[in-house]
């Protein structure tokens, strides 16, 4: 984004207010004074308030939308944003747009028709009760009565507040087919019957809704922040960011996004340039959850991570209907604020040091979820646990910034991207590639991986990886992987580990004990599993899918073990634990490493949050204190000292070989240590 905009505050809280029209006295409790000296209280200085809900009703005087039935204040909206703004408070303002249910039931053809005839938001009990059943119901953006609906609400409300940003809310693909969805593929010369042409159309739709609005109140309003909200940081069409001032990191580890979800986007977004915000938020569950609350331990471990992966803070809350706000709740986000505030001078313009670059399949392959590919999430939970610092690329990537890249499991190298890779391995980069990756669109590897396509996977799944000698950390038996192997012959590569075949697939013709068929000792090996030369290594497993699927601990030391032959140097070596993270950010005149636990563990299995059916929770309760714990970091010239931040207790530390080696006496959820510049 070339627009410069005033840069985003660290501590931030979302106030959804999606309320019902069957409640009355809305606002009827609220006390704008006490509202706002409680938040103060917490440390917050941003407040994203409502001018409209998903409901449909509006908390302020509007000439557009009317104000919901039951408000029993003439401007809830007006009173927040006074009160707030007398204490240094920022407020954005939140717009729903594609869920509005009071302009669904008064404009029911401008509803999302989807093309498989599935609503979006099933209940889990709907198909065994065949009731009627509570969901939002969607709008669809092709149609210009609704766009200018939007826009007008956007005017009205910057005009009467100035706020210092606009949240549209719900701005994504539904896969419509609607009749004005129908008529514009036609005209365009899209086939609707192809998935494809569908996404493009939704693309389309989306890409003029959003450059428009952008366009008209940036041109009255200059310096007005304005992101548009759907639920992740999509990759594929990373221009549709030009309308975005910054990007917002919708990401509730237990409300269905997972806890690796958060890092793996903060990686995309924060090294594009973003001014980026985190978000999290108070609820045990996820959004819309009335007394529901999340442990303070867990939001204080959110909210470092965020602050260490370069983005600003924000917890989600939910005020209540009549307007009183929930001292619990901020009690238990107020020692989260307090470490972010005594943390912000070491915040402020650090930026992150990587050393491996990941290639997106979400941009370069054909992502296989709403928020992402599988492959995408294996390498990055990979990263995190092997404290490797990493970023997300895409094309538009600067591929010489990274010692290392990683293509996971399917990467097609078009003309266009093997030229940018052969360059970068001409200059003494190296490339680490999986499964399908590397392979160009007409056939054949495009990289010189070591290895020569034989034009299909092996017949055998799973099949078995047998690799003596590779690392002590992989067994020197037959290992077993949960996945389809290429097949490929080797071609000057050095062979480091072999493809085993079982006696043969698992069927009802034949089958062996409970799972699969073990590997046949007398079968000749099916080819190279796993692959070196001087500057790449190559896995014929999609190993980083199968490490998100099965979690299995040899998949991640099959990747660890190439690594350390073509990534020897590394930034940052540390003996905290899998579970633990860590990052090394920059700042003029001194680095920072980043150290965090948080420790999620599975305590639900059956979480019914009426949107994606049930799922499994992972929760942070409490934290256990770790340590001993030593760490050694890279860096371009011997540090003057070494400071444990914010608190400022020098520490011991010895400097040997270009790398300056700590050792720390423990860690309970996060430690931040300086090493400063002389």
């Amino acid at each position: 984004m070339s627009r410069a905009f005033p840069p985003l505050r660290y501590r931030q809280i979302h106030l959804d207010f999606h309320t019902s029209e069957a409640i009355p006295g809305v606002g009827a409790d609220f006390d704008a004074e006490a509202f706002a000296d409680r938040l103060a209280a917490a440390h917050v200085d941003s407040v994203t308030l409502f001018a409209r809900c998903h409901h449909g009703w509006s908390y302020y005087p509007s000439d557009v939308g009317p104000a919901h039935p039951g408000l029993a204040r003439k401007d809830l909206l007006g009173e927040m944003i006074s009160a707030c703004r007398a204490r240094d408070i920022e407020t954005p303002v939140y717009i729903t747009v594609q869920w509005d249910e009071r302009l669904a039931r008064a404009h029911p053809e401008w509803r999302v028709m989807s093309a498989t005839n599935a609503s979006q938001h099933p209940s889990a009990d709907a198909s065994a009760s065949r009731q009627l059943t509570p969901t939002w119901h969607t709008l669809c953006l092709a149609h210009g009565g609704f766009r200018d609906y939007v826009l007008a609400t956007g005017q009205e409300v910057a005009r009467h507040y100035g706020p210092p940003g606009l949240f549209f809310d719900i701005v994504n693909t539904f896969d419509c087919v609607c009749p004005t969805c129908l008529a514009n593929m036609q005209a365009a010369g899209l086939d609707a019957e192809k998935p494809e042409d569908r996404a493009e159309n939704d693309k389309r739709t989306l890409d003029a809704f959003r450059a428009h609005l952008s366009d008209v109140l940036w041109a009255e309003f200059p310096d007005m922040r304005i992101f548009y909200n759907a639920g992740h940081i999509h990759k594929r069409d990373p221009e549709r960011y030009t309308s975005y001032s910054h990007l917002e990191i919708e990401s509730l580890p237990t409300g269905g996004w997972g806890w690796n979800h958060f890092p793996a986007n903060a990686r995309y977004a924060v090294p594009k340039g973003f001014d980026t915000l985190g978000q999290t938020g108070k609820f045990h569950t996820l959004w819309g959850e009335f007394g529901g609350f999340k442990s303070p331990e867990s939001l204080d471990y959110e909210c470092a991570q965020m602050a260490a992966l370069g983005t600003k803070c924000l917890i989600g809350d939910q005020l209540h209907p009549s307007g009183a706000v929930n001292a619990d709740t901020y009690a238990s986000l107020t020692p989260a604020y307090a470490r972010i505030k005594a943390l912000e001078p070491w915040l402020k313009g650090a930026r992150q040091l990587s050393d491996v670059g990941i290639l997106s399949v979400e941009h370069f392959g054909t992502p296989d979820g709403r928020k992402g590919s599988r492959s995408d999430e294996g390498a990055v939970q990979m990263m995190l646990e092997l404290h490797l610092p990493f970023d997300i690329l895409d094309s538009a990537a600067d591929f010489a910034a990274y010692p290392l890249l990683i293509l996971p499991d399917d990467i097609p190298v078009t003309p266009a991207l093997q030229a940018k890779l052969d360059a970068y391995l001409a200059h003494g980069g190296r490339i680490l590639a999986s499964g399908h990756a590397g392979l160009a669109p007409e056939g054949g590897f495009a990289l010189p991986l070591g290895v020569e396509d034989l034009g299909e996977d092996v017949p055998f799944d799973p099949s078995y990886l047998q690799a003596p000698g590779l690392d002590p950390r992989i067994p020197e038996s037959a290992v077993v992987v949960y996945a389809p192997a290429r097949g490929v012959a080797l071609s000057g590569g050095t062979l480091l580990g072999q493809v085993i075949a079982p006696y043969a697939n698992r069927s009802w013709r034949a089958f062996c004990s409970h799972q699969h068929f073990p590997e046949d000792p007398a079968a000749a090996p099916l080819g190279p599993g796993i692959v070196a030369t001087a500057r790449t290594g190559y896995i014929a497993w999609p190993i980083f899918d199968a490490y998100k699927r099965i979690g299995q601990p040899i998949y991640k030391h099959m990747v660890a073990s190439l690594i350390d032959r073509l990534l020897p140097e590394r930034r940052l070596i540390t003996d905290l634990p899998s579970g633990g993270r860590a990052s090394v950010t920059r700042q003029e005149g001194r680095t920072i490493l980043h150290l965090l636990y948080g420790g999620p563990q599975v305590r639900g299995v059956a979480v019914d949050d009426l949107q994606h059916g049930l799922r499994h929770i992972e929760v942070i309760e409490d934290i256990p204190r770790l340590g001993p714990l030593t760490a050694s970091v890279a860096l371009e010239e011997k540090p003057a000292r070494v400071v444990s931040v914010p608190e400022g207790a020098e520490l011991a530390w010895d400097w040997q070989d270009g790398r300056a080696h700590v050792r720390l006496d423990g860690l309970h959820i996060h430690r931040a240590i300086a090493f400063e510049a002389p």
